[in-house]
């Protein structure tokens, strides 16, 4: 895959692209990762034309101005002004996580423009009960004003932040090779004096100031009018329990469950056997 930039109202975001021919399909990558992690993914996906963003405040991605939103609801913006900039009027999404999330929203939020949407380890967003709502609020706000404080570790070698990361992430089902870590943490650091800090915003950090219910979520997915394909792995995430996404699938009008043995990042770390559940529904 090639880098290029795509301009945008809320700033430039930097992307890859394959020279396929077919299907327009825009990747939306998870929480803190960028577009590198569909390249161990990319070359199973011929046929269908793909482009993988960095979303604002990721990777090479410019970061959101002051007062800046970074919610999922605030992320739908950004992938209709990175459509709008490739010229897509009508394209399919492919989300990981935190992208398959937000690929949730806008297929709900622009039915005349998706035509299609897969989804790997998400569909609809992260919920909390009502009760939880002050107390959210509240630890939000207060993360925030104390954000301020925060300095950036500076590691002094690629080697050192793709260690820093994958002790970070050694949690049942979380964990991704040193090697396909290198991918995200090169594509997701600069250079400073002394060596190399995260580029991402560290405002992504911050926790959501408002959550939607479940109640809500399915709702949301009952409006998903293009055809849907979940796919998750086996373990599930504690987050998402395996009957809780079977009923979320179960909401959507026109949808699909694959299940498949392994971690989180299935598409980066099994993508032979990722594309073969989702490259022929990309396709046709």
């Amino acid at each position: 895959m090639r880098e290029f930039s795509l301009p945008t109202p809320l700033g430039e975001l930097a992307a890859l692209r394959n020279d396929g021919r077919g299907p327009r399909v825009l990747a939306l990558h998870g929480w803190l990762d960028n577009a590198a992690s569909f390249l161990p993914l990319a070359p199973y996906l011929d046929g269908v034309e793909l482009v993988a963003i960095d979303l604002p405040g990721h990777g090479r991605s410019a970061h959101l101005g002051v007062g800046g939103d970074y919610s999922f609801a605030g992320s739908i913006a950004s992938v209709l002004d990175a459509a709008d900039a490739l010229g897509w009027d009508r394209f399919r999404l492919l989300g990981h996580s935190m992208g398959g999330a937000i690929a949730s929203m806008v297929a709900c939020a622009c039915p005349d423009r998706i035509e299609k949407l897969a989804t790997v380890e998400a569909l609809g967003v992260l919920t909390e009960a009502p009760e939880r709502t002050g107390a959210r609020l509240r630890q939000a706000v207060a993360a925030q004003r104390a954000l301020k404080d925060k300095r950036l570790r500076v590691f002094p070698d690629i080697d050192s932040a793709v260690q820093a990361r994958f002790s970070a992430s050694r949690a049942p089902g979380a964990g991704l090779e040193p090697e396909l870590l290198r991918l995200l943490v090169e594509r997701g650091v600069r250079i400073v004096d002394g060596g190399f800090v995260w580029s991402s915003d560290p405002r992504l950090t911050l926790p959501n100031l408002v959550r939607m219910t479940e109640a809500q979520v399915e709702n949301l997915l009952a409006g998903i009018e293009c055809p849907t394909l979940a796919l998750f792995a086996d373990p599930p995430q504690p987050y998402l329990p395996d009957a809780e996404r079977r009923r979320r699938v179960a909401a959507l009008p026109d949808g699909r469950m694959v299940v498949l043995q392994g971690g989180h990042h299935l598409h980066m770390q099994q993508p032979r056997q990722v594309a073969a559940a989702i490259a022929e529904f990309l396709r046709a």
